[in-house]
């Protein structure tokens, strides 16, 4: 039998097939040992096939085979650095939701996910949520923000989950798809998801007012059948992002506005950092690449961590 993977809790999924039936299914024990690096060798979102048990009158299964995916999106184990984490398969879009404060979004983060979702031809649209709760210099920045990288490309649309600001937009853009919803813990993917589907009832909770920070309400990514023909991939709050299986000469690739201008540097291996003659560090000296998106690189290609703050993204 065959079928798609709605949940995962690390040792059972849940499977749904063309009929609508759900199976809960596990894994042979040597199904772990292909090679596979990931911490989870089957995600969200993948088509496996398995057979089908009937014990005690419960349908579950044995995955023995996962499909080809057409795309995944990646990020380092939390407790295993040199391993990795599939977060979901088979993505037809990505939103980003991004606030500018509470909590932050640091644009060191909005920039390695959006390299990753290049790196692994995943579409990605910014959703700059919460607009109803800035004063009329934090939605400056935001728009300053926004065409930031609308001018690279990215679709950016600013919402409001509470009020419900652009949901309609947002809902036209998420029709005969499965888009996937990541973001910091906090800046209100829950809500969004509820907005968008009230029906479905995903918890939210409060910001922890310590620390400015989400509290996890979402402990493992699941698929959603939505009643306007779309599915939703809800995901655990994010808290960094680090990026794998990237040789640093390949991330100039994974930012479009450098990738456009590489043909044009003086050495086709530049990197754009201590080169003479680079049309990357030139277009930095003349505003046509942004301070923010050069540091990110920076730091990308010099294996830094992630640690400056949503506020450095003017070139000041």
């Amino acid at each position: 039998m065959t079928g798609i993977v709605y949940k995962s809790t690390g040792s059972w999924y849940t499977v749904k097939t063309d009929d609508g039936t759900i199976y809960k299914c596990r894994i042979k024990g040597k199904f772990r040992l292909k090679g596979i690096k990931s911490t989870n060798p089957i995600a969200v979102g993948d088509v496996v096939d398995f057979t089908a048990e009937d014990k005690n009158n419960k349908q579950t299964g044995v995955i023995h085979a996962i499909h080809d995916r057409m795309n995944y999106i990646i990020r380092k184990s939390v407790n295993l650095s040199k391993r990795i984490h599939i977060i979901a398969s088979n993505i037809d879009q990505v939103f980003l939701l991004i606030t500018l404060n509470n909590p932050p979004t640091f644009t060191s983060f909005i920039d390695r996910f959006l390299a990753t979702t290049e790196a692994y031809n995943v579409k990605t649209v910014l959703l700059f949520n919460k607009v109803d709760t800035y004063n009329e210099e934090e939605l400056l920045d935001i728009k300053y923000m926004a065409a930031l990288y609308r001018k690279i490309g990215y679709e950016c649309v600013g919402v409001s989950a509470l009020e419900g600001r652009n949901i309609d937009k947002v809902k036209e853009m998420m029709l005969g798809k499965t888009s996937m919803f990541v973001g910091h813990s906090g800046v209100g993917k829950s809500t969004l998801v509820n907005t968008i589907e009230p029906g479905l009832d995903i918890k939210t909770k409060e910001i922890s007012s310590q620390h400015s920070q989400g509290q996890h309400t979402t402990t493992f990514a699941e698929m959603f059948d939505l009643s306007f023909d779309a599915r939703i991939i809800d995901t655990p709050g994010i808290k960094g992002f680090g990026i794998v299986n990237m040789e640093k000469e390949e991330i100039t690739d994974y930012f479009p506005e450098f990738f456009a201008l590489k043909k044009d540097c003086k050495f086709n291996n530049c990197l754009h950092i201590e080169e003479p003659h680079c049309a990357v560090k030139k277009a930095l000296e003349n505003t046509d690449v942004a301070y923010s998106r050069y540091k990110s690189y920076v730091q990308m290609v010099e294996g830094d961590d992630e640690h400056y703050r949503v506020d450095e993204f003017k070139n000041e």
